[in-house]
């Protein structure tokens, strides 16, 4: 064969896997018509989404703005498709209920993507399913308990000191505050100390590994964002090739890092109220007979202490973070808020000896407002997972979603539908007064999930959240600087919902 007749084969051979496969993406994005579910038209290759490498909105954003689109078409629910992955997108409210808690056993399984052989820090209580989930909620669910959270509350105290700092020096040198930066060097120190038993010093070493590893996997670039692409959509593919969508480096330090930490502790017999003692006594089986082994004969390993901890690092420091950075953003735009909250930290403390005490954050209700509308217009995962474990019959619709379907739970559309919130851009805690929260339909504002599948850290967020808020407020008035771009823009890559470029304020001693 000559080679002329060589390329000539090869180009026909081309041609026709080229026409098999475009057949089959048209033939799979039939799949919501022949369900009979409303859905928006896909385009090859990348269904209803974009290139990771040419994305122009966070993917949060992009979903909410599909719920919003839908919702005007008076759709209860949609279908679209991830490259060739169908998703179902939830919109009627008491749909989502069913989904999130009501049939949960439907949709225990959140569909992202682990690899313990290859990347053991992926396999952590966020991202497992099945009943190594149940097993491992089941014993850690002791271990956020109001009275562990109050347990740890000193040792989060302790780090306020560092962060007052930071403040009052860039006060004084009239300097405006990066107040991303700021709040986030804050919680890391926090979660080092909750969670490592670690004094972090984020704010006296400027090339800390812990706010370089943070800043890294929050900060994906686009080749990671690919890789995330690849596995969330060929998992078994993904698996057979060793994929991990942890880097290298940071998964080898925090491994490192848990596993000193935990054979120094074990070695020298050293306990300490933290977060990283309870997985400890976990391992160990010296908890009380409620916790420990008992839910599936086994303990914890070194790889699963260090997957919790790092879930409970990563979580903890930016969620937390840029929640307080946006509310402090939306108060310095709204000075008479920022006012009331003021004089209620000041009222609630009096009542305590002048002390941020655990008990005094608990009776501070606008505080809670404020943080509730911040989590509202600001949701840190703008949109929430689920997928559906075995087939469901949607009541009153016929329609069965198969087991496999990824599920979308479009959180940030949800949180600014002008049914729910009228004017939604508009930064108003009066929303959750106890009479305004009666108002709305329950699953309307979830910024932590709900159902079984809740946010696990959710009081500890909280709790660091109304700290800090409490700390900075009591002692400075905050203002907009004009280095800060407004409006605000959230960034394309970010896992989280979080502003893109710093936000600067100026602080003024109360």
């Amino acid at each position: 064969m000559s080679c002329g007749s060589c390329v000539g084969y090869a180009i026909a051979i081309l041609a026709v896997a080229v026409t098999a496969l475009i057949a089959y993406f048209k033939w799979t994005y039939q799949y919501w018509e022949r369900k009979k579910v409303p859905y928006f038209k896909p385009t090859i290759p990348y269904g209803n989404g974009s290139s990771p490498l040419r994305r122009k909105e966070n993917s949060g954003i992009r979903i909410a703005r599909l719920y919003a689109e839908m919702k005007a078409k008076g759709w209860k629910h949609g279908g679209l498709f991830s490259v060739l992955t169908p998703a179902y997108l939830v919109i009627d409210l008491d749909y989502l209920k069913n989904i999130m808690t009501k049939d949960f056993h439907y949709f225990v399984d959140r569909g992202l993507y682990y690899n313990e052989d290859a990347d053991p820090l992926s396999a952590h209580l966020f991202a497992i399913g099945g009943e190594k989930w149940r097993n491992l909620r089941t014993k850690f669910t002791p271990t956020f308990t109001s009275g562990k959270m109050k347990m740890m509350f000193q040792t989060l105290v302790d780090c306020i000191p560092n962060f007052l700092s930071k403040i009052e020096a860039d006060r004084v040198a009239k300097a405006p505050i990066d107040i991303k930066e700021t709040l986030g060097c804050f919680t890391t120190d926090i979660i080092g100390s909750c969670a490592f038993g670690l004094e972090f010093n984020t704010f006296k070493d400027d090339d800390s590994p812990f706010r370089r590893y943070g800043r890294k996997f929050f900060d994906r670039d686009r080749l990671v964002v690919f890789k995330n692409l690849l596995a969330i959509n060929f998992p078994n593919v993904a698996k057979r090739l060793g994929l991990a969508v942890i880097p290298n480096d940071i998964s080898n330090f925090f491994i490192k890092l848990v596993k000193d930490t935990v054979h120094y502790r074990e070695k020298n017999n050293y306990s300490r109220k933290d977060f990283m003692q309870l997985l400890i006594d976990i391992k160990g089986n010296k908890l009380a007979p409620e916790g420990g082994n008992k839910y599936d004969g086994k303990t914890l390993t070194l790889d699963e202490i260090a997957a919790q901890s790092f879930v409970f690092f990563i979580a903890g420091f930016e969620t937390s973070s840029t929640t307080m950075a946006f509310a402090l953003y939306e108060l310095a735009r709204h000075q008479d808020i920022q006012d009331k909250l003021r004089d209620e930290i000041n009222t609630v403390l009096a009542k305590h000896n002048g002390e941020i005490t655990y008990e005094s954050i608990q009776d501070m209700k606008y505080m809670d407002q404020v943080i509730n509308e911040t989590l509202r217009k600001y949701p840190p995962l703008a949109f929430l997972t689920r997928k559906c474990v075995k087939d469901y019959k949607i009541p009153e619709e016929g329609v069965v979603i198969e087991k496999g379907t990824m599920i979308f739970i479009p959180v940030l559309g949800i949180h600014r539908d002008k049914e729910f919130y009228p004017d939604p851009e508009k930064f108003d805690p009066e929303r959750f007064t106890e009479d305004n929260k009666s108002k709305r339909h329950h699953y309307a504002h979830i910024p932590f999930g709900e159902g079984p599948r809740i946010c696990i850290g959710a009081r500890f967020g909280l709790m660091q959240s109304k700290v800090g808020l409490t700390t900075i407020l009591k002692h400075y008035k905050f203002t907009v600087n004009k280095k800060t771009i407004q409006p605000l823009k959230m960034k394309i890559t970010s896992i989280v919902l979080a502003a893109e470029g710093e936000i600067w304020l100026d602080a003024e001693k109360v």
